[in-house]
């Protein structure tokens, strides 16, 4: 009799629980499921990326548009998707990790992906001082003008690249694992604004991962009742951060082939020339060896740094 009362309480408890928190709106700071919103954490390829040395002149570059040329949508085994596998905004991120490069100083970005907008606000500044000042209104400076154009976009989304799982069960008790493998593709390429010259082209991909994994169990507690307990948990990476992940390496990789064909160059060649063959060796972005020497050598001479 304990037993069913003491049942009968927990399920009073979490349905005044639901009640309560029915009471406050979602995501409020009320709400005690509410986290707050956190800055995109960075990837292992945006680490590196912010580590390569600085150039010899800052480029400045135009991103007009960066689209999903997939054309795919979110794939699903049991009903027709009509969401975008990948994200639309694939120049809001290419931009972002354009200013980011280097620590910031690879790239003077220009305003081209809104550009009417800001042709539209600038009218409107010129039209204000007219208004006031007549004639005698001075002009807004001209717009800044890039020589190299980065074109490109999403070009691939291979979803259930690979499946598989496993599972087992034994006197009742068991478990399942599966997995799914998807790869997304960018391109990026610059283009010379002067002569409409590709100066530097790469392809890069990133492979997505999701993971379920659940277990349960079962017994006959009486004849005629079974006593049956499942849990289990999915993981999947977020094809946002995927994206991000492969405009970064892009980002990176372009980088590095213009210093290789002469276009531009590093500062310092020796530390650039090191990122370079860490690239053609490894394939992906890692930092150089080379680059950890000066730290090390830094705290041999100063052991307690």
């Amino acid at each position: 009799m304990r037993v069913y009362v003491r049942q009968a309480a927990m399920v009073a408890g979490l349905f005044m629980t639901a009640g309560l928190a029915g009471c406050v709106s979602s995501g409020s700071v009320q709400d005690p499921m509410s986290q707050p919103a956190t800055l995109v954490p960075e990837t292992k390829t945006g680490v590196v990326l912010d580590q390569l040395p600085p150039p010899a002149r800052r480029l400045d570059v135009a991103v007009y548009s960066f689209p999903d040329l997939t054309g795919q949508n979110k794939p699903s085994e049991n009903f027709a998707e009509f969401s975008r596998a990948v994200t639309q905004g694939g120049s809001a991120i290419l931009i972002d990790v354009l200013t980011k490069a280097g620590g910031g100083k690879w790239f003077d970005v220009v305003e081209r992906n809104e550009l009417q907008a800001l042709l539209q606000e600038r009218q409107i500044i010129q039209n204000t001082r007219t208004a006031a000042l007549g004639d005698q209104a001075p002009g807004l400076p001209p717009l800044r003008f890039a020589g190299i154009a980065l074109q490109g976009g999403i070009v691939g989304y291979d979803s259930n690249e690979a499946t598989g799982g496993l599972g087992a069960r034994y006197l009742g008790i068991g478990g399942n694992t599966q997995y799914r493998q998807d790869i997304v593709t960018v391109a990026l390429r610059a283009v010379s604004i002067q002569t409409g010259r590709v100066i530097a082209s790469v392809t890069t991909t990133k492979t997505l991962y999701s993971v379920a994994v659940s277990g349960g169990a079962f017994h006959f507690v009486a004849v005629d009742k079974l006593l049956e307990i499942e849990s289990g948990f999915t993981r999947n990476h977020p094809p946002t951060l995927a994206v991000r992940e492969a405009i970064q390496l892009a980002v990176h990789a372009l980088i590095l082939e213009g210093v290789r064909n002469g276009s531009w160059s590093f500062a310092d060649k020796k530390a650039g020339d090191a990122f370079i063959r860490s690239l053609e060796t490894e394939g992906k972005a890692v930092i150089p060896a080379e680059a950890f020497q000066p730290i090390a050598a830094a705290k041999s001479v100063n052991p307690q740094s």
